[in-house]
């Protein structure tokens, strides 16, 4: 009975906007020449396809909080400041979705001070993390079948430590359906 006073809400983010591709703005290089015949479109909505477009950010309520001050797994897998993004667009009847997931590497770690960019630390044992990080990727596993994960952390400066926990987590997980992609873009900037 007191469902109507239950309003479902996110923390997150909402857009949806219609898109239409207008071809006859086109550059004089795209353009045909007079000789060419002009090209009857092959469906009406070619002339000018609108499409659909939505974005959809949900935060995670386990482990929110403010950066530097919540950082990596708990106890029962959740990380730290996770985001759920998904894109979808829909054209000519057909939907399509993209999710990508986001939040703090999933070992024990935290950032001590309040000094811009404090070095980071482990805080517990590999041994210790094992379960928990587990659990993170049996849950991101059930939810999505396949995840790969782009691990942005700093592979040579004071976030490597980091970077090599989660390392070593993902080799002893060993689960065919992560694939672990090590991008440093400090290194690309």
């Amino acid at each position: 009975e007191v469902d109507f006073w239950i309003i479902p809400i996110i923390q997150g983010f909402v857009q949806i906007e219609e898109l239409v591709v207008n071809y006859s703005e086109s550059s004089d290089d795209d353009k045909s020449s007079p000789e060419s015949p002009p090209q009857e479109p092959s469906c009406v909505d070619d002339v000018h396809p609108a499409f659909l477009v939505a974005l959809i950010s949900r935060r995670s309520r386990h482990r929110a909080g403010m950066r530097y001050k919540r950082r990596g797994v708990d106890k029962n897998g959740n990380v730290a400041n996770y985001v759920e993004t998904e894109q979808l667009i829909h054209v000519h009847n057909h939907t399509l979705s993209y999710i990508q997931t986001r939040g703090s590497v999933p070992v024990f770690w935290s950032q001590v001070g309040y000094r811009y960019n404090p070095r980071p630390r482990l805080d517990k044992s590999e041994n210790e993390t094992v379960p928990c990080f587990r659990a993170h990727f049996e849950e991101q596993l059930k939810n999505y079948k396949k995840q790969v994960i782009v691990n942005l952390v700093d592979q040579t400066g004071r976030e490597k430590i980091i970077g090599d926990a989660y390392l070593k987590q993902v080799l002893l997980y060993n689960n065919a359906n992560l694939t672990y992609v090590s991008f440093d873009f400090h290194e690309h900037w």
